[in-house]
């Protein structure tokens, strides 16, 4: 199973750029989009009902804001939506498909901006980390994708020592993900299989920090300990210009039943 994780800004400007295009090539089994920037009512049929995927979207309640996709080739046995707080359900932030032995998931975590405060974010973060260890109880395996705005490790972000005090790589944000990759017991499927340095996934200045590697990497693909064997590829396509992100691409061989 090939799963493609992408934070677009819009997700018809990067149609009508190229991306499902790309996705034609790029073979994906599953696509977890972020930054719809719309709402599904708004975009045209080009968009909702891409060749070869069934699509399925959840919107934020404001308008030209957030919003998260599910692209699958194979429909999936049901769709969940929201995370049953309102942080999340209320800004589109969560959509989930599942298959017959594995969920994935695409989550957009929030930034702090005009939306959401830094307070806000870390309260996302733990009522994430709830969900995530309820999910350890369940007798399936969980694959969670997308923009999780924040780096985890020094060798995640260029120039780190100038960032201590940026949100994004706070102390307590980086604490987070020690939580979720330590005592929740998840793993980052990307460094499973790719320990390569300057592997970014956004740059704030786009094109001088991509040629410069000012970069950080705050998207992930995080799995259940149960599919760390089956990770076999992880890369990143750093050449799009859909958006000011990388696409996250992770390939899982798991067993034939």
């Amino acid at each position: 199973m090939r799963i493609i994780s992408l934070h677009v800004n819009g997700l018809q400007q990067a149609v009508e750029k190229g991306l499902y295009t790309w996705l034609q090539s790029a073979q994906a089994d599953v696509v977890a989009i972020q930054g719809l920037l719309a709402k599904e009512y708004q975009l045209p049929d080009s968009v909702v009902y891409p060749d070869g995927y069934n699509a399925y979207f959840f919107d934020a309640e404001a308008d030209n804001y957030s919003g998260v996709a599910i692209l699958t080739r194979e429909v999936p046995k049901a769709i969940m939506t929201g995370l049953a707080f309102p942080q999340c359900d209320m800004q589109g932030r969560f959509i989930q498909a599942d298959f017959d032995h594995v969920s994935v998931g695409s989550i957009l975590f929030p930034a702090v901006d005009e939306h959401n405060t830094l307070e806000d974010k870390l309260a996302f973060q733990k009522s994430f980390l709830e969900h995530l260890n309820k999910t350890r109880r369940k007798r399936r395996e969980f694959i969670f994708c997308g923009n999780f705005e924040a780096a985890h490790k020094t060798v995640d972000l260029a120039d780190w020592q100038s960032h201590q005090d940026t949100p994004g790589f706070l102390p307590e944000e980086r604490a987070w993900f020690d939580q979720m990759f330590g005592p929740a017991g998840y793993v980052d499927a990307f460094r499973e299989a790719n320990f390569g340095e300057n592997q970014f996934t956004w740059w704030p200045d786009a094109e001088s920090a991509r040629r410069n590697q000012h970069g950080w990497r705050k998207d992930y693909q995080i799995c259940t300990p149960g599919i760390r064997q089956f990770v076999v590829e992880a890369k990143l396509d750093t050449n799009l210009r859909f958006g000011d992100h990388a696409a996250v691409m992770v390939e899982y061989e798991f067993d034939e039943d």
